[in-house]
């Protein structure tokens, strides 16, 4: 009974010693990811704190030099509380590390974008959200052609006085025609961020807005890189890796199958570059923060099962990010 007792007391040590361990082990983040403008792509307020705060409080760090900003798609206003939900996740926002409230971006636009279960968004619609803020040249108009026939007919009129002028002055040795300008080297495609953060295919939680934003995000960099073959994509985009369920809920303990996937699945060789897959794993004091972002934060998402989230939920403490390739067409 006492080596019992004895055990169950280490239990916590051993516990807290597990969950130091592996977050010091955690790998720093990738060139890709430092001094660079970011943008978080999510659905509803709260996405940031239940799913990304591990990546939002790695990236916001100051020795990284990253300006990281937030974008959602939606004010969460299937229960009519949009406006409070939008400052809910601006508070939250600057918790999880945001420099400021102005920041964060939300869209409120339900008749695009509305918020629930069954509402299904549009890909190209997020795309062109995507486009309008970060590559306007994608939906700006293209200039109009030099009119030609305007040319001719200035040529025609000046036509008469040419030929006279020249004829008057046969022997001035005439005035060579300057070299023809060489062709304009295609423009490469351009965005005014770095990297883009969303969900993956599956969503995390499998709900239809997260998914959605997935395959806008897609989207918009495959318009983006279109008629720009053998370019590199300007944006990185990462997702948030989707577990099963028995993981989901297994808290600090996913960490080390996470660690270990991510060395078996992101090192080089086999065709894999560094970076492909990024872990962020957050302290003891990281997710105090990040569960304060959420109960204090989000005060009116609070209802009991997301107590439950917080107290087990590996997305509390883990995240793994894939980043995923575009190649021009």
């Amino acid at each position: 009974m006492s080596t019992m007792y004895y055990l169950l007391a280490l239990t916590p040590i051993l516990f807290l010693a597990l969950w130091h361990l592996t977050s010091t082990l955690t790998p720093p983040p990738p060139a890709t990811l430092r001094n660079k403008r970011i943008i978080l792509l999510i659905a509803h307020p709260d996405d940031e704190s239940m799913f990304f705060s591990p990546t939002l409080q790695s990236l916001t760090h100051p020795s990284l030099q990253n300006h990281v900003k937030i974008l959602c798609l939606s004010t969460g206003n299937a229960d009519g509380l949009g406006a409070t939900r939008i400052r809910e996740l601006e508070a939250a926002a600057v918790t999880l590390g945001l420099r400021r409230r102005e920041d964060v971006f939300v869209m409120d636009d339900e008749r695009r974008f509305k918020d629930g279960m069954t509402e299904k968004w549009d890909d190209k619609e997020i795309a062109r959200v995507l486009a309008s803020a970060f590559a306007p040249q994608l939906i700006a108009p293209a200039p109009a052609p030099p009119a030609e026939k305007e040319k001719d007919t200035k040529k025609e009129k000046s036509g008469g006085k040419s030929k006279s002028k020249k004829s008057a002055a046969t022997s001035k040795p005439s005035t060579p025609s300057p070299a023809p300008t060489p062709p304009a080297v295609p423009e490469g495609p351009r965005a005014t961020i770095d990297v883009l953060v969303t969900f993956d295919q599956a969503g995390v939680s499998g709900h239809p807005n997260h998914i959605a934003l997935h395959a806008g995000a897609l989207t918009f960099l495959r318009n983006l890189m279109k008629g720009h073959a053998g370019y590199a994509c300007p944006v990185s985009l990462y997702t948030l890796s989707s577990v099963n369920i028995a993981r989901k809920y297994s808290f600090v303990l996913d960490a080390l199958p996470t660690l270990v996937q991510g060395v078996l699945g992101g090192g080089a060789g086999k065709g894999k570059t560094k970076g492909e897959r990024v872990m962020f794993m957050s302290d003891l004091a990281r997710y105090w923060k990040a569960r304060d972002a959420m109960v204090s934060g989000h005060k009116s998402q609070m209802v009991w099962f997301r107590w439950g989230w917080i107290g087990v939920g590996r997305y509390m403490v883990v995240n793994d990010l894939k980043r995923e390739g575009v190649a021009g067409s």
